[in-house]
């Protein structure tokens, strides 16, 4: 894990560098303190889901690029068999498996997400995180407590969420015992100039 860190942590500074993008700004688009983004740009710090989907909107490219360093290259259609999702194990606890990696243009990049139960967690403040554009949260298995801005949600399974993901956002499982969901991240459409 530590290796894929480091190898993380080159192509987000290799892009910045190819972009010339300064580290303020791109501290600022991905929403953490100076000190903070330079640390992940070493590889000192595990990244979270958020902050990588910031920084590849920002460096226009997709998730996976910055994950693998491979660019997708299907434009028709890709099957991933169960199991066999690129993982990704982002924020501490939620691992995520990318159902779509090898697709390219993308409008949405969509997560089987598991959620493992933490008795600690129940009684603590659920940690936000926001994006640009929207999310479903579908739940497969188990129950999710979602905290959006302050409004405390229970899901189960056959919920779905739809939300704005640009307000803060986050999400425990609850009720004993691990929730997987699935997850599609919508991206915010790019506003295009009219000639």
């Amino acid at each position: 894990m530590e290796t894929q860190i480091k190898e993380i942590a080159e192509r987000v500074r290799g892009l910045r560098e190819m972009l010339n993008i300064t580290e303020e700004e791109m501290a600022q688009v991905t929403g953490v303190e100076v000190a903070d983004y330079k640390a992940y740009e070493n590889g000192e710090n595990d990244f979270p889901f958020t902050f990588l989907l910031k920084c590849a909107e920002r460096f226009g490219i997709d998730i996976v690029e910055i994950m693998t360093g491979e660019n997708p290259r299907l434009s028709f259609y890709t099957i991933t068999r169960r199991g066999t999702g690129l993982p990704i194990e982002r924020r501490k606890g939620l691992e995520y498996q990318h159902l779509a990696p090898l697709i390219k243009n993308k409008l949405a990049e969509p997560f089987l997400v598991k959620a493992p139960y933490s008795e600690e967690e129940q009684t603590k403040p659920i940690k936000y995180s926001t994006h640009e554009g929207q999310e479903l949260d579908y739940i497969l298995k188990g129950s999710l407590r979602v905290d959006l801005e302050g409004h405390i949600e229970t899901l189960v399974e056959g919920d779905s969420l739809y939300y704005d993901s640009g307000y803060r956002h986050g999400m425990i499982a609850t009720g004993g015992s691990e929730c997987e969901f699935l997850a599609i991240v919508i991206k915010k459409p790019e506003n295009k100039k009219h000639s």
